[in-house]
This record gives C-alpha cells, structure tokens and sequence, in this order.
C-alpha cells in the first residue's frame, strides 16, 4: 500500500503515469473544442431526427454524459449503442457518430457497417486504426485527435468532441460559456486534491481511504446520473475494485430494498452519493431519506457535491475528482491504475475462438 503522502513513490505503481493523464483533463477539454470546431460537417446532418453514438467501454461514455447533459434541451433523441448491433429506428434521418479510442474495437466496425446499411448519415471520431481507414473509404466526416493513454483517459476528447458537434448542426445552444466555467472549476478543485496535497487537507484522498476495503456503490442523480457510472468504471479499470452505480429516484423503488442480506456485506459497503444544487427538490429529500435507510442497515455514506454553476461543469467537476479518488485508490490497493491485464486475457481469447 503507497502512502499517499509521498506522492514521489507513486511512479512505483504508476508507471504510465495515469496520474498525469487524469491531471490533463481541463486541457484536453480545450483541445477537444478547438478541435470539434475545425471539423466540416455536411449541411443535411443539421436535419438528423436522432442521434445515436456508437462506442464501447471509454470512448461509450462521453456519449452517456452527453446523453444526460442534453436530454432535457435537444430537441432529438441521443442514444448510446453497446452492441455488435444497433436499434431498428436507425435510418437514413439518423446521425450515427462512430467513437473509438483505437478505432480497433470490434463492436463499433461492426456496428458501424449496421449503420451504413440502414443509410444513417455517418461521422467518425477515433485516433486512427480502422475506423478512420474506414471512415476515409467512405468519405465520411472524420474528427482525429492525437492523445496517447488508454480510452478512459481521454474523456475529454470523448465528451466534449461530442459537445461541439451537436452544438454546431445547431441541436442545441452553444455551450462554450459552460465550458469555459467547466475548466475554470476543475482547475480550481484541483488545486484543493492534487497529488502534493496532504491526506489531511485532500478530499480526494480522504474519500479513497474510506473506500479503501470496501464494496463501492455509486449513487447519482439527474445529470450525474451517468457521472456515477464513470466512477464505477474508473474504480473498476483503475483500482481494479469491485463498484457499482444506481440512479435516483429509480434506486428507491428496486435496489434499496436489496440492502439487508447478506447482512454481514454491510459493513464492507460503502455509498457515495452525488449530489448537485441543481437536484430536483425532491430527489435531494430522497438522497437524505437514502443516506438516513442505508445508515441504519450499517452502510457507511460519503457525500460529494459537484461544483459549478452550469450543469456541464457540475458534471465535469465531479467525474474529475471521481477520476482522482480512483487513482489514490489504486495506489492504497499497490495496483498499476493503467494496466488491465484481464482484459487484455479476455481480448486474446477472444481473438482465438
């Protein structure tokens, strides 16, 4: 287990350095705009009646964030696809964004055909391989970035590259204020929960200490109802922990009345929740009602309010220190944040069958 007050020993167990990584996100933020922007988009795709962005694992969940950002603004729906297949309502008046990190994974080219035959209007964001040798056969639109990490390191080129294309065919308002409010607001916390700040003054740190040992459930809410999932997938893929998420009010009505057996896993389960100013009135009863239930059936309850005025920065601000907790918490496990030795297993099996 590293001390996380010497943070010089964490190149021992980080030696990709996903700690600089996770510092660049309000960088790659600026990137990613700047480059959204520059990207020619034909005119008929500002008629798209959906959007469906197909991805999987990193490059899947700026889609989710988009997808809940949005959905109480754009006039269209924005649905993420998961799937060797996509739905049956794609057709040629819908915007298909093809999203891969490698532009290798194999669900997404398959997909990606899928779409082509049903005539979807078609666009690529991928940092090469062959989505964008694909992608260029096609003549399809085709946004490039060059950022060397894993896929969940590169949120910023994921999210935010969807961000300024929907803003640009004009589904919805522009949003380079909230952007800018965004990184302005994930500098300033990082200041607070960077690596040089001491356990005792490190929220970041404090909270990877509680979790530390424990089953993480991830609880959020409205537009940090997909930034909990962000903090499952990085306490999963960097921490190598076992972590889960549920949305309110949705938890209220199944999963919390799966919280009394085994009895005994309750004290080894620790809830963080998510909450936000923008919360609608009555879910900020049901957070505090939840903690009040899950206190009482021996649960342990952390609370992490995101930051921030608009609701892209409240949703930026709080999956980057979720990006922090899960890096202090490989380093408390002894565990490399990069590596992903069982899936890359699961990948070479795969590839033999």
């Amino acid at each position: 287990m590293t001390d996380l007050d010497k943070p010089h020993l964490f190149r021992e167990t980080d030696p990709q350095d996903m700690l600089a990584r996770i510092s660049e996100l309000p960088q790659q933020c600026r990137h990613a705009w700047a480059n959204a922007q520059s990207l020619p988009l034909p005119d008929e795709y500002r008629q798209a009646e959906a959007v469906v962005i197909l991805g999987m694992g990193g490059s899947a969940i700026g889609g989710d964030l988009l997808r809940t950002l949005l959905e109480s603004e754009c006039p269209v729906p924005i649905v993420v696809n998961r799937d060797y297949t996509i739905p049956a309502f794609v057709n040629r008046r819908t915007l298909a964004i093809v999203s891969s990190y490698s532009g290798n994974t194999e669900e997404t080219l398959t997909a990606l055909e899928a779409a082509r035959q049903a005539g979807a209007m078609l666009l690529a964001i991928t940092t090469g391989g062959k989505l964008a040798t694909r992608a260029q056969e096609l003549n399809l639109p085709l946004l490039t970035f060059d950022y060397r990490a894993t896929p969940r390191a590169a949120l910023g080129h994921s999210i935010v590259a969807l961000l300024g294309i929907v803003c640009r065919l004009g589904l919805v308002s522009d949003k380079k204020a909230d952007l800018d409010e965004a990184i302005a607001v994930m500098e300033s916390w990082q200041r607070e929960i960077n690596e040089a700040v001491p356990l005792a003054e490190n929220a970041a740190k404090q909270l990877a200490v509680k979790l530390h040992g424990h089953l993480s459930v991830i609880y959020g809410a409205g537009h940090l109802s997909e930034v909990a999932r962000r903090w499952k997938g990085q306490f999963n893929e960097n921490a190598k922990a076992w972590a889960f998420f549920e949305h309110l009010p949705e938890m209220n009505h199944n999963a919390l009345a799966g919280t009394e057996f085994p009895a005994d896993l309750a004290e080894k389960t620790c809830a963080v929740m998510l909450t936000s100013s923008l919360d609608h009135p009555r879910t900020k009863v049901r957070f505090q009602i939840t903690q009040e239930i899950l206190g009482q059936r021996g649960v342990s309850c952390e609370v992490v309010e995101a930051r921030g005025e608009s609701r892209l920065a409240q949703m930026l601000s709080a999956v980057h220190f979720g990006d922090y907790v899960s890096f202090y918490l490989a380093m408390l496990y002894g565990i490399d944040p990069t590596s992903l030795e069982v899936v890359d297993y699961l990948k070479q099996r795969l590839a033999e069958i």
